[in-house]
């Protein structure tokens, strides 16, 4: 029984571990901004891995319609999986950014979320998303305030679809106006960038839940002094780790855990 520490998600309900595992090199190696480049694995490493951060405790699966085919692959590990084990997994996903042909295309709007997440249902092979966020171009505030995204997503929460909305932002600004209506936010956070800081304690403070991308800066910081300060931070819920590399994996998790136990 693995000890990796788990935390509930602001008020949403859900428990997520503290590493979560991000699936983008699951799906895609095009348009990265890795140090390197990669081979997506097969088909027999892509169920290994899973199947592997399961038994490490990570319960919550990161993934998006951006991420390639990976919300395809997923859709048939989690196929694969008991009851049980199926229903201790926090399944998120986004709407917004679709990667077709080696580029992204952004929609957003109430009929592209509403198409996107049917899609994302589908290919998922399950009737409800835990967590849905947006995945934004940037332009977080127009997205908010122009567009009807976010009273979709609150139609499909009140119709069983998703269980918890939020975003996963690129600006302060954007973030702190989610926080109106979110029930989770997504921020970058890490030693070289804590531009989010405030707003994540912030959302703390009004029972949202805050998780964490890019806290290795796409691969570019040492996870051992990334992790120990991602995760220092009370506000934090939840790492979220892309990854390959099982190995890897096990060894952030060890961090993680003497991290949130010290």
């Amino acid at each position: 029984m693995s000890l990796l520490p788990r935390r509930s998600l602001g008020q949403t309900g859900l428990i997520v571990s503290a590493i979560g595992f991000g699936s983008f090199k699951i799906g895609r190696n095009q348009g990265i901004k890795y140090p390197s480049g990669y081979d997506l694995p097969t088909d027999v490493e892509c169920e290994r891995l899973f199947n592997g951060i399961l038994d490490l405790g990570i319960n919550l699966i990161d993934t998006a319609p951006a991420y390639g085919i990976a919300e395809e692959r997923l859709g048939q590990l989690l196929s694969q999986l008991s009851s049980h084990r199926r229903d201790e997994i926090v399944l998120s996903s986004k709407v917004g950014e679709r990667f077709v042909d080696g580029k992204s295309i952004y929609e957003f709007g109430a009929d592209a979320v509403i198409k996107s997440v049917e899609e994302s249902l589908r290919k998922l092979k399950t009737d409800h998303l835990d967590l849905l966020m947006i995945h934004s171009n940037g332009d977080d505030l127009h997205i908010l305030n122009e567009t009807d995204t976010v009273a979709a997503m609150q139609k499909l929460k009140q119709a069983g679809k998703v269980t918890a909305i939020g975003l996963s932002g690129k600006t302060v600004e954007g973030a702190r106006a989610s926080l109106e209506w979110a029930d989770v936010l997504m921020a970058e956070f890490h030693i070289q960038d804590d531009s989010h800081l405030s707003v994540m304690r912030e959302a703390q403070e009004s029972g949202i839940g805050v998780l964490v991308k890019k806290g290795l800066a796409a691969g570019h910081l040492d996870p051992q002094a990334a992790i120990e300060f991602v995760l220092s931070e009370s506000s934090v819920d939840s790492l979220v780790l892309g990854g390959l590399n099982l190995d890897h994996f096990a060894s952030n998790c060890r961090i993680a855990t003497e991290v949130r136990n010290a």
